[in-house]
């Protein structure tokens, strides 16, 4: 599939009209080197102009996402894959923890099959390995550092979200099926990455976090643009109704989506707002 095709995967058709869109970052809004390219900063910047307010919600934790809020001027944005709702200065709207039986079942899990474990908790990132290679990467990408602890004791009470990374990709995608189904209710495993499954509260996925953008700002779901590259993304395209994937996207994400603009390499969302999203905008 080519970058701006349509996807032949979802069964209702796309929204006539916008008044809302919402983006994925990683792998999304962001390039590989973790930066907003001025090509998207502009897009964004005539999606506002337009009427149409634009916000984001990532697998990162809040404070992760502070380098997108001045120049995308975002007003609210969603950390923890939705489990956490924040204002622009960071100030919780709402904030949603992985039950403890849940989090001590994941962990139990994801470490017996080799995965290294992280846990974001209290506004801070506990690793029990620093010298895992991810922890450098995930260190780029979030801007602030991981704390080495021993264990990570009652912290994971009060987990925004318990990560297991491998290189392993095939076993941590087994393990995300695997998880999901031992879990059932009590929490949400999704992979964020071909490197991350991400464990977060249930209920409280990415749909969870478009839901609560479009009642900020008063807009129905039908009128919301969503665009994302992963399966954590598959929640809220199941609510928008516009749902655009990347090029870069997994074949599984775009088969669920109406169309498929270029990859975070080729500004493919400035393309997608281009192409699919400024021109349902009401009086354009």
């Amino acid at each position: 599939m080519n970058a701006l095709s349509t996807a032949s995967g979802r069964a209702v058709a796309p929204a006539t009209h916008i008044s809302l869109m919402v983006s994925d970052v990683d792998g999304t809004l962001v390039n590989k080197d973790k930066q907003v390219a001025p090509a998207t900063v502009e897009a964004v910047a005539r999606l506002r102009a337009a009427g149409v307010p634009f916000a984001a919600v990532s697998s990162r934790p809040p404070r992760g996402m502070k380098i997108l809020i001045e120049p995308l001027k975002l007003e609210i944005l969603g950390g923890f894959n939705g489990s956490s709702i924040v204002k622009a200065d960071l100030t919780p709207i709402e904030e949603h923890f992985v039950p403890l039986e849940a989090a001590r079942t994941a962990i139990e899990m994801m470490a017996g099959r080799g995965a290294d474990i992280w846990v974001f908790a209290d506004n801070e990132w506990f690793v029990t390995n620093g010298a895992n290679p991810y922890v450098a990467r995930e260190t780029r990408t979030v801007a602030f550092d991981a704390t080495v602890v021993e264990d990570f004791g009652d912290h994971i009470a009060r987990a925004g979200k318990i990560v297991g990374t491998s290189s392993d990709f095939d076993m941590l995608a087994q393990c995300e099926i695997d998880l999901q189904a031992l879990l059932g209710d009590a929490a949400s495993a999704r992979r964020s990455q071909h490197y991350y499954l991400d464990v977060t509260h249930p209920g409280t996925d990415k749909g969870h976090a478009v839901r609560a953008f479009a009642q900020h700002w008063g807009v129905p779901l039908e009128e919301v643009a969503v665009i994302g590259d992963m399966a954590n993304d598959l929640p809220m395209f199941e609510i928008a109704g516009l749902a655009i994937a990347m090029g870069n996207a997994t074949d599984a994400v775009k088969a669920q989506a109406h169309f498929v603009t270029g990859t975070n390499a080729e500004d493919g969302v400035a393309q997608a707002i281009e192409k699919f999203v400024l021109p349902r905008v009401r009086g354009r």
